[in-house]
């Protein structure tokens, strides 16, 4: 028996092919914009210098960062192949600037971006290539950055004199159109169910059709966008990068794009909760450091994936349609024969219930054995 893939998930239950409702997405975010409204007032309160420049150019861009990063991460969680390297990428593209930034800006980034644009596309092909799952790839990708990170054995001292402070807003207003554009496009059905088809519906080992674009082009996309952050963080920098991991980094973005609304799972998403989500990320983090918590990255990446994955089943259970046909399957087997020797059994007919075909007569030449009615 053959079943085709995109059916089962019509008509078996599944909801795949179910309109998705953004209530939930829309409920949840008003919850975000009223955090990032309290986080800025007590951000405003314990230092009002905080958000007036030059200290807001400073937030500003940082939020940048962290919004491209958290945009990587989305993209590729909708298309159901996150990319956990986007914080080692980061961290090889703020190494890479600090030691060649005196080459200028674009001398410094143009080779950064290239070789994040080959690698996304060589973890793109493997992927639909292979059919593998897109988490695996990506994070032994970000193993192999990672090695990149490491053969510094000393903190760089940033080189150039590029100060993005002077495009703060510019930068921090581009990064707000690209998420709410981008959660707006992704709101749309066609959209959002060419993008989220690496989403499994049934067996995970059957190839679905129309995945290689939607794969490869948000891996490609969350790489360059990894890059151009990690490029901010260290021109902003008035310390020398130290080398490591970056591992938080892609947990401080995998737990805010999970707060945003977007599913673990892939497809679903919101449309202004990328934009909430970095806003109240980058408060706190700036509220923490004036206050002197000494949260480690790593602890806060952890809560905000763990906040996260509530968030992802609440997502999952109320943004799926209510009405979800029943199964029908696309075989019937074959009802059986009707005899006309043998009668059909029901089940509300007495013990005692008899055929009606009168008993066959034996004929002579059989008798009835030793045992016999005394002939």
């Amino acid at each position: 028996m053959a079943y085709d893939e995109v059916a089962f998930g019509r008509r078996g239950g599944q909801g795949d092919d179910a309109r998705d409702r953004l209530g939930v997405h829309l409920g949840w975010e008003v919850v975000l914009l009223l955090g990032a409204a309290a986080l800025g007032f007590l951000l405003y309160r314990l230092d009002p210098a905080s958000l007036r420049r030059p200290a807001l150019d400073d937030l500003l861009i940082t939020g940048t960062a962290i919004g491209l990063l958290t945009l990587g991460v989305g993209v590729t969680l909708r298309a159901g192949v996150p990319n956990l390297a986007v914080g080692p990428i980061a961290l090889a593209a703020s190494l890479h600037f600090a030691e060649n930034g005196d080459l200028g800006l674009v001398k410094a980034a143009v080779p950064a971006l290239a070789i994040a644009a080959v690698g996304g596309l060589v973890a793109g092909l493997l992927i639909v290539t292979l059919h593998v799952p897109g988490w695996v790839v990506t994070l032994g990708a970000g193993m192999g950055v990672i090695v990149y990170d490491q053969l510094r054995t000393a903190p760089v001292a940033v080189q150039g004199r590029y100060d993005p402070s002077n495009q703060a807003f510019f930068l921090f207003g581009g990064f707000a159109l690209l998420a709410v554009l981008g959660g707006a496009v992704g709101a749309l059905e066609p959209v959002r169910r060419r993008l989220g088809a690496m989403r499994a519906a049934t067996d995970p080992a059957l190839r679905r059709k129309g995945t290689a674009l939607p794969v490869i082009g948000s891996l490609v996309a969350s790489s360059v966008f990894a890059i151009v952050a990690g490029i901010l963080l260290a021109a902003q920098s008035s310390r020398p990068i130290v080398p490591g991991t970056g591992l938080e980094w892609t947990g401080i973005a995998l737990g805010t794009a999970l707060v945003a609304g977007t599913s673990a799972y892939g497809r679903r998403g919101g449309i202004f909760g990328t934009l909430l989500a970095v806003v109240a990320m980058t408060l706190y983090l700036d509220y923490a450091d004036r206050r002197a918590f000494h949260i480690a990255l790593f602890a806060t990446a952890a809560c905000a994936v763990g906040g996260g994955l509530v968030i992802t089943r609440l997502v999952e259970t109320y943004g799926r349609s209510r009405t979800v046909p029943d199964a029908e399957p696309d075989w019937q087997p074959d009802p059986p024969a009707e005899s006309t020797t043998s009668p059909t059994w029901r089940p509300d007919l007495p013990e005692t219930w008899s055929t009606g075909v009168g008993a066959q007569r034996r004929g002579d030449q059989w008798d009835d054995g030793p045992w016999g009615g005394g002939r």
